[in-house]
């Protein structure tokens, strides 16, 4: 029986279907996203959706859809399904679907009378090609398919409008067409393994709805242009293949390409592989090296993201070669960053306080897994140029101070991963001494402390280290831990926050704490009373003053919400550590129970991943983004830790 598969019953249920979303990338920046029944929901989705670096380093949906009309005796029934202005679907071709099944390709079957055809897609990893294979499985008479191609040439977060600045030019190329519709894009190649009969019969389509972004409060409606249809006969038992790509290609090379990229899957048949097939679909390969996406549909390379989820997406799915390319490349940037002070063109936020403080994290998991010798061969250089780095106060906005914690500016712009702004200012201005940044500065100290312990090279680095623990771990105390038992979020001059948030977590998840165990046991009981979901902790507790429990509205409305009460997947992590840490052996049992709420969400939201946040009351809704690595990450981590646990 299939992990993932979902019937007739559910998907012929628009309230239900629409909600499930699927997500196939290449891994070099391309995707294909929709819901299960195909009707696109956001401006985001699209059968192919890629990158084009000549334009900017956003991605463009170029072909939105592909409808597909099974013809007998002259009758056509159009499997296709879209939502059209006024809120009216057509043509309800999910009537036709008996069965969706996601363990190794998206298939679809379909019953038409006698009919019943099945249709798997699939992305070729590292190419800008998808391919859609269609299988007669049962028919009683002589059947054609007839495929009509809608397509946008647009930016992602953009809309397209009936124009007359389109290229309606379809020349025709072996065994199918070739489209570009304006300057400047790659042309689309649409081909068949079998010759195809084409019928240009150029059409904007007109007034296509997208639910998701009616609901968000932005623009919602485009057009689609059609330049006409294919239609190719099909015998029972045969299998015809759809490519659609920024190149040509062999027409009788698809069979064997399909054949050969299946053989590559990991198939969906558990909990954690559905996670490892996610974790790698954040991946990005190209000539400038090699990237970790922050999330889908509207993810970008972002710095923070790349160090809190690389160990999650890397190591614990055994993926080592791939930990080393993408910190060789984030490394490089945060390096240069500390040297000349320029942010990268690449990853957004290699200037922020806390990313070297990650980076140092990151590694830390690396030495955990590799070992101390591995560790020290690739990466003692570049963890003992980050501690001088910040020990010197050579950036611009972090301060070592007298006692040893660290200081940062966040009243003007956020600083800390609680990034929401609006108008211009961080909704959440936490400033000062930040509790994570703290812990985490804490954390690196010992860390790196312990790796270069002996060595004649750091000699003086490690003095001065052990010199600011001495002093550092007193002052955190004294700080950050408050009369009712858990940690302030921040602390500005005398200022501080007692906004009950789950940055604390993160302090006492960590390998090294400044916190003794019963700190810990009591902190550790204040996030599970006032923090802890199905779905991972709240970014505020329901106590605290302006608890906003669900990412819904208007941008602004969101916006305020973010960290003010959603959850976050991902902080369960540390949770787990912190938990595990306290309790031994015997958390083991409570930690895993806690993960079957994660496990639920595979066959919600995006089939098979964690989206970026979760409402924090009942039923914890998935919100935002629809893949989020640094919650897969967090997930995989935890699942790994277990396994230690158990072994």
């Amino acid at each position: 029986m299939s992990y993932l598969k979902f019937d007739k019953n559910l998907m012929i249920n628009l309230e239900q279907s629409l909600m499930k979303e699927t997500l196939r990338t290449n891994q070099a920046g391309a995707y294909h996203c929709t819901s299960v029944v195909e009707c696109n929901t956001r401006k985001q989705h699209g059968l192919l959706v890629i990158p084009i670096p000549e334009f900017d380093n956003s991605w463009h949906v170029m072909l939105s859809s592909l409808d597909t009309s099974v013809i007998q005796h002259g009758a056509s029934f159009n499997l296709g399904l879209h939502r059209y202005s006024g809120g009216v679907y057509s043509p309800n071709g999910h009537k036709y679907i008996r069965e969706y099944d996601y363990e190794n390709v998206p298939r679809t079957t379909y019953r038409v009378g006698g009919v019943i055809l099945t249709k798997e897609k699939i992305f070729i990893s590292n190419e800008n090609r998808i391919l859609i294979r269609y299988t007669l499985v049962e028919a009683h008479s002589p059947t054609t398919l007839r495929f009509r191609p809608m397509l946008a040439f647009r930016e992602v977060n953009q809309l397209v409008v009936a124009n007359d600045a389109i290229n309606p030019d379809c020349p025709e190329i072996s065994n199918g067409v070739s489209c570009c519709l304006y300057p400047g894009y790659p042309t689309l190649y649409m081909q068949f393994n079998h010759k195809p009969e084409w019928h240009y019969e150029p059409n904007w389509y007109k007034g296509f709805e997208y639910v998701k972004d009616l609901e968000r409060g932005v623009p919602y409606t485009e057009d689609l242009w059609v330049p006409g249809y294919f239609e190719v006969p099909i015998k029972k038992g045969e299998s015809i293949i759809f490519s659609a790509g920024t190149s040509e290609i062999a027409p009788r090379s698809l069979a064997k390409m399909y054949e050969n990229e299946i053989a590559t899957r990991t198939c969906r048949t558990s909990f954690f592989n559905c996670l490892k097939n996610a974790a790698k679909q954040f991946y990005l390969r190209d000539t400038d090296g090699m990237f970790l996406l922050s999330g889908y549909p509207w993810g970008k390379i972002l710095a923070r993201n790349t160090f809190m989820a690389l160990p999650g997406t890397t190591i614990a799915i055994d993926h080592k070669a791939d930990f080393e390319a993408i910190m060789k490349t984030a490394s490089e940037a945060l390096q240069h960053f500390m040297m000349t002070g320029k942010p990268d063109s690449r990853i957004k936020g290699i200037d922020l306080p806390d990313i070297p403080l990650w980076c140092v994290w990151a590694l830390q998991q690396y030495y955990k897994a590799y070992g101390s010798e591995a560790t020290k061969e690739r990466y003692q250089g570049l963890l003992a140029e980050i501690i001088e780095y910040i020990l010197s106060n050579r950036h611009p906005n972090l301060q070592v101070e007298s006692n040893g914690l660290l200081r940062t500016n966040g009243t003007d712009s956020p600083v800390s991963w609680m990034n929401a702004a609006w108008g211009g200012r961080p909704v959440v201005p936490r400033t000062g001494y930040l509790v994570e940044f703290n812990a985490l500065w804490y954390n690196a100290l010992m860390f790196v402390g312990n790796l270069i312990a002996g060595s004649e090279d750091y000699s003086d680095l490690e003095n001065r280290i052990t010199a600011m623990t001495e002093s550092l771990k007193p002052a955190f105390v004294n700080t950050f831990l408050n009369d009712y038992g858990y940690l302030y979020d921040y602390v500005s001059d005398n200022y501080a926050d007692p906004s009950v948030r789950p940055n604390m977590a993160v302090a006492i998840g960590l390998d090294y704490s400044p916190l003794d165990r019963r700190q810990r046991k009591g902190i550790l009981d204040v996030v599970t009373r006032e923090l802890l979901t199905p779905k991972g902790l709240r970014t505020l507790s329901p106590k605290s003053f302006g608890y906003r429990p669900f990412y819904l509205g208007s941008p602004e409305e969101r916006e305020m919400a973010l960290h003010n009460g959603p959850a976050r997947p991902w902080l369960f992590g540390f949770y787990a550590d912190a938990y595990l840490r306290v309790f031994g052996h015997g958390g083991v049992g409570y930690i895993d129970r806690m993960l079957i709420g994660y496990e639920d969400e595979m066959s919600n939201g995006c089939i098979g991943s964690l989206s970026q946040l979760y409402d924090g009351n009942p039923p914890f809704g998935g919100r935002g983004a629809i893949s989020h690595a640094t919650n897969v990450a967090g997930i995989l981590r935890t699942i790994t830790t277990l396994k230690k646990f158990t072994i």
